[in-house]
């Protein structure tokens, strides 16, 4: 399974709990199974090296996963402006539509409504697993074509055309931005990066000793913990449209609520 379908099919707090207990158990249990083979004073022995290495392992590591911790909440706040963006572009173009000449205004009327319907209904589902909605597809290519057959003919008629066009780029450039994000920003050989750092972190705790055996497995698995969950937050911000932490169709919600068909109001 991809990691999308991983937070797409399984419920975001049994990932919590998978992620830390299998982190934890490595740690600690590394740790104490070297602590069992070799003894107490072999592992002493190696902590001023050990401690030297391991706080250029620590930082290295920390380094590369804070970077890509903010690229992906980068990625996704500009995924939610995009949203906003195409909703209130289709919000606007609604209201420009009206001033056009009646026949073709009512067709992008028409496929406008279509269009925003039809991605909250199928388009944030398929999103969901990476893919465009082939519905939405259509209804675009539908509303595309109603607004390139308006033939304006007035002054006023060719400036509502002009920012008609221009209204129409904003939908279609901010949906390609948010399909592009769907699927994930981060390439497949970071996450191995990440993981394989992972492990060597959580690794490290092994070749320390100390006398208070409770006080050193808290540490490791605080360690473990923490380390687990920096991953699983960029894991979540790297899909922004699955599993607990997606973006909301809300602002598609809100554009339809100030698209009645009877606009403009008496």
């Amino acid at each position: 399974m991809s990691l999308m379908q991983i937070m797409h099919g399984v419920p975001l707090w049994v990932i919590v709990v998978i992620m830390t207990v299998l982190a934890c158990v490595y740690s600690v249990g590394l740790m104490l199974l070297t602590r069992r083979r070799y003894g107490l004073d072999w592992q002493r022995l190696n902590n001023e090296v050990a401690g030297f290495k391991y706080a250029v392992v620590g930082v290295f590591y920390a380094v590369l996963l804070a970077f890509v911790v903010i690229a992906v909440w980068e990625e996704y706040r500009d995924t939610e402006g995009a949203v906003r963006e195409e909703a209130k572009g289709a919000m606007n173009l609604h209201r420009v539509a009206h001033g056009l000449p009646d026949e073709s205004g009512h067709e992008i009327h028409k496929n406008l409504l279509a269009y925003v319907n039809d991605v909250r209904a199928h388009e944030w589902r398929s999103m969901a697993s990476g893919a465009p909605s082939e519905a939405v597809v259509k209804a675009l290519d539908r509303l595309t074509y109603a607004v390139f057959n308006v033939q304006p003919q007035s002054p006023k008629e060719v400036m509502l055309y002009q920012d008609a066009l221009r209204l129409l780029a904003v939908i279609t450039d901010n949906r390609s931005e948010r399909l592009e994000s769907a699927d994930g920003s981060v390439p497949p050989m970071l996450w191995f990066v990440l993981v394989i750092g992972g492990l060597i972190t959580l690794g490290y705790p092994a070749f320390f000793g100390s006398t208070n055996l409770a006080a050193q497995i808290l540490m490791t698995a605080s360690l473990a913990v923490l380390v687990a969950l920096s991953l699983l937050l960029g894991l979540a911000f790297d899909y922004p449209f699955t599993g607990g932490v997606h973006i909301s169709d809300l602002p598609f919600e809100e554009a339809l609520q100030q698209m009645p068909e009877d606009w403009p109001p008496p």
